[in-house]
């Protein structure tokens, strides 16, 4: 087996299949494993130095890559055999002139254009590009201090907003506040290399599920709208937890690291005997999903995941809450609360 293909026995369906019939159908299927090196879901974004180069490599074809994840490289091989997939995108036999990937053979025009486009270069550069979009999160924003004014009782412009919005749901709008701080420090303008927008931070894919318009996405009542919609579903999907307070922990970790993967850490707890509905014993496995031994277990179903940003996510939100739970807020009005005046706002405002 050398590194660009020889898969050999490949089905007669996959010797038909070649670069034109790639190309005719727009997509590019390639096949990985889980792991920081290779492939994971980030903020709704597709991480590893493999996945973001297989991504190259589609762009490169003018084609849309779809990557599947199997469980083993026994079932990638077998895959790829029974042309369920045009490339292994996994270094299986990594060397100085390719990244270990593996095309079948007969799929000439394809090794071809993969040889013809590849340089050593590429893996470095991929390296160097993902280390700068988790650098520091990647969000472009003003920080604004996380207590407008303490002596009034305001937390934020938006306070009003907030006691709006969590009112239907139940939520205490303090701790909204003390998450929309954590994603955006309350600036509206805020933007991440990701494309999440916006005061809570609200990917585009997620707008178009919660009805937010793209182009209202920067709009702070409806992004804050939008966002405690989202909250609410996500409490619902995690309503085996009896517990109120513990629920929303988890629902703050799903918001941030995704709701697959909080299922995994639940199951991982489950599986030494520890109680899968309390946050304390879940944010363990949150935080190790991060290493082979628990994002490689059985149970798990959705690979690896950055989870110590998760675990400290929630930490900080409930930490953050603790510090707002003293502002009342008693005086609703349904609009943002105003500081005194702008000169007053303005001297919260620090630039990064």
């Amino acid at each position: 087996m050398a590194p660009w293909g020889d898969v050999l026995g490949g089905s007669s369906d996959s010797t038909d299949f070649d670069l034109d019939d790639i190309e005719r159908a727009g997509e590019l299927i390639a096949l990985t494993l889980s792991g920081p090196e290779t492939f994971y879901d980030y903020h709704g974004q597709h991480l590893g130095t493999h996945a973001l180069l297989c991504q190259r490599l589609a762009n490169h074809l003018g084609v849309r890559l779809r990557m599947e994840v199997c469980r083993d490289t026994a079932e990638m091989l077998s895959r790829l055999q029974n042309g369920e997939a045009d490339i292994i995108a996994f270094p299986l036999r990594p060397d100085s002139l390719s990244p270990g990937w593996v095309i079948d053979s007969t799929k000439t025009q394809l090794v071809r254009s993969v040889k013809e486009w590849y340089a050593p270069q590429l893996l470095a550069d991929v390296r160097s590009e993902e280390q700068r979009m988790l650098k520091g999160g990647g969000v472009k924003r003003h920080v604004y201090a996380p207590m407008l004014s303490r002596q009034g009782g305001i937390i934020s412009r938006y306070d009003g907003f907030f006691q709006q919005y969590c009112r239907p749901i139940g939520w205490d709008w303090r701790l909204m506040a003390a998450q929309c701080y954590q994603e955006s420090t309350f600036d509206p303008l805020a933007q991440s290399w990701a494309g999440a927008k916006g005061l809570m931070q609200i990917m585009p894919q997620t707008a178009d599920h919660l009805g937010l318009a793209r182009s209202d996405m920067n709009d702070p009542e409806k992004n804050i709208a939008a966002a405690a919609k989202y909250l609410n579903e996500l409490e619902a999907l995690f309503r085996d937890i009896p517990q109120r307070r513990e629920r929303q922990d988890f629902v703050l970790a799903a918001y941030n690291g995704g709701y697959n993967h909080i299922r995994d850490a639940m199951a991982l707890a489950r599986r030494d005997g520890k109680n899968p509905c309390r946050w304390a014993d879940v944010s363990f496995y949150v935080l190790h999903l991060s290493e082979p031994r628990y994002y490689q277990d059985p149970v798990v179903k959705h690979g690896y995941m950055r989870g110590s940003e998760t675990h400290d996510y929630v930490l900080r939100i409930r930490q953050r809450w603790e510090q707002y739970r003293g502002v009342k807020g008693a005086s609703f009005s349904g609009t943002p609360q105003k500081s005194r005046n702008a000169k007053h706002r303005q001297k919260f405002l620090i630039k990064q």
